[in-house]
């Protein structure tokens, strides 16, 4: 069989350059996510390992325990704001993120903001499977304490890992497999299974952590004795405190900015805003307090170390006492943190990279490839070497808000203010120039402008965060410290003046058309129940002249071939 045969085999039913049924905006029938999934989904996203290590970000910078949370009160806070505001045009119109990227950026100016999210849903399924593998590790040494022995090392120590290690972390991407094949609206019962364990075995960490503390009580994690000045300076309680909660925002950018592939699912705008509204800061709040108090009460343990990731904390336990007692408690955790990630990993990283990936190739790709394909790529990352340098890869991260945030910011801005919550469906699935998305050649100038803007300014202090060797100012170190407040703001309202200064003439046509927003969402609920992918979407499209009063004929379409 010739190469031309192949491609043609592996071609999707209704893909084209544009749609699949994938990347098609959701039918009724699959808008199946209610208050309770969106409860569960951010539950699992947030109870899991790299939410319990916010605070080893935070407090190693000279803050308390207190002033630590109060960032991560805030963070989450504010996270939740711009999350809700990322989250309408989804929730609403049933079209995901790389979707409404279109409107924002033109139809091929998009794929810039979808490589990166794209990028990021490699390294994070990189690094949670090689933490999911640690959570394997424990596992195994739970059976046979000598296992790290009894398997013969034949990796270089300055890979970061032994063969024990790789091997646990290929157990887990194994059994990650099935799982991307569950499809996005077929989620819950594995939701309300993972969240279930998730939950109850942060519960019961905490609990036993504090039971067994012993009279010496918390160790230094929550005593910190390091006196700043209030103010004055970036090394100062307030900035390092601003610097903190763009950092917890930051931790969450990622997710901030591609929640319209999940809000698109909600039964009904309303489950999505709930179940995001409640559920996001609650759990991200609380799990990275389990890991501060957690941290701080098994300290006395281990000479006063401070071990903030749990796999590390129970093999250090099982160091101490490899008796059956502790050997069933690191199974049974292990199995616990297994579980966690996995329910973490594969919508949040897999699923989100599949959902990217079909859009940028739907004939040939749809979720489940694209899960798979972001699965099978994300060992060229080296998540070993990411994990053993942990807290600076969450700085990184967290810090790639500087990137993220202007994307953010334009979306906000393009969905409430310049289009006034007014979308053309149709026109976000058709390259050319009768498309209002169109804008030149497909990209919209004022888009990639606004971004440079939005997160050129931090860059110097993003550079030197990153790589301490670099000295910057001051100012360019506070503005960092403000990161994504400053590329959101900012980016709104860029955004908004370019379009008022420099409009798009066909945009700005189509939402001075008299058709409500709430009618328009109400004709694109309905829509698409009663037209298959290839009459309603694959061709080219003209709108009619209005001649009737109704909603729904005013914004009619005829489909040409």
């Amino acid at each position: 069989m010739g190469i031309s045969a192949l491609v043609r085999r592996a071609q999707l039913d209704h893909g084209s350059v544009l749609i699949n049924e994938d990347v098609r905006p959701v039918e009724s029938a699959r808008r199946t996510w209610t208050v309770w999934t969106f409860h569960n989904f951010w539950l699992l996203i947030n109870c899991n390992i790299a939410t319990f290590l916010t605070g080893s970000a935070l407090i190693p910078l000279g803050l308390t325990w207190w002033q630590a949370i109060i960032c991560i009160v805030i963070g989450n806070i504010l996270a939740t704001a711009a999350l809700l505001l990322s989250s309408l045009a989804g929730s609403y119109y049933h079209i995901g993120f790389p979707v409404v990227s279109r409107a924002v950026w033109g139809i091929w100016g998009s794929q810039f903001t979808i490589w990166n999210r794209i990028f990021l849903s490699l390294v994070w399924y990189g690094f949670q499977s090689w933490v999911g593998g640690e959570c394997i590790y424990m596992i195994l040494l739970s059976w046979d304490p000598k296992f790290e022995d009894h398997v013969p090392n034949t990796i270089p120590a300055d890979t970061g890992m032994t063969t024990a290690q790789f091997v646990s972390y290929v157990i887990f991407c194994i059994i990650s497999l099935p799982f991307l094949w569950i499809r996005p609206h077929k989620l819950q019962p594995f939701f309300y299974f993972a969240s279930a364990v998730t939950l109850v075995f942060f519960l019961v960490l905490l609990i036993w952590a504090l039971a067994t503390m012993g009279s010496s009580g918390f160790g230094s994690t929550l005593s910190n004795s390091q006196i700043l000045p209030a103010t004055g300076g970036p090394q100062s309680t307030a900035w390092l405190m601003l610097s903190g909660i763009m950092s917890t925002i930051g931790s969450i950018a990622a997710g901030i900015l591609n929640q319209n592939d999940f809000a698109r699912l909600a039964r009904r705008p309303s489950d999505a805003m709930i179940g995001q509204a409640v559920a996001y800061p609650l759990y991200g709040t609380f799990a990275s307090v389990v890991g501060i108090l957690v941290v701080a009460a098994t300290q006395h343990r281990f000479d006063g170390e401070a071990i903030w990731n749990p796999p590390t904390l129970f093999v250090r336990l099982l160091q101490n006492d490899d008796g059956a007692g502790t050997r069933a408690a690191l199974f049974f955790a292990g199995l616990a943190l297994v579980i966690s990630q996995l329910g973490s990993s594969i919508p949040g990283n897999a699923i989100a990279g599949g959902i990217d990936l079909a859009s940028t190739f739907p004939r040939y790709i749809n979720i489940r490839r694209g899960a798979y394909v972001t699965a099978i790529l994300s060992p060229i990352v080296n998540p070993w070497r990411l994990v053993n340098t942990a807290t600076i890869f969450l700085t990184v991260l967290s810090s790639y808000g500087v990137f993220l945030a202007p994307m953010t910011g334009m979306m906000t801005a393009h969905y409430l203010i310049v289009s006034k919550s007014k979308m053309k469906v149709e026109d976000l699935y058709h390259a050319s120039k009768a498309s209002v998305y169109w804008y030149t050649s497909g990209v919209n100038w004022r888009a990639p402008l606004v971004w440079v803007v939005g997160c050129a300014p931090c860059l110097p202090g993003f550079i030197a965060a990153v790589n301490t060797s670099v000295k910057v100012t001051d100012g360019a170190t506070e503005l960092y410290y403000l990161n994504y407040l400053y590329g959101y703001l900012s980016s709104v309202v860029l955004y908004t003046a370019l379009h008022w200064i420099f409009p798009s003439r066909s945009l700005d046509s189509f939402v001075a058309e008299p058709t409500s927003a709430r009618e328009l969402q109400k004709y694109y609920t309905e829509r698409w129940d009663t037209e298959s992918l290839p009459a309603s979407l694959l061709g080219s499209v003209t709108h009619l002249p209005e001649k009737t009063e109704p909603a729904v004929q005013k914004t009619e379409y005829v489909l040409h071939n």
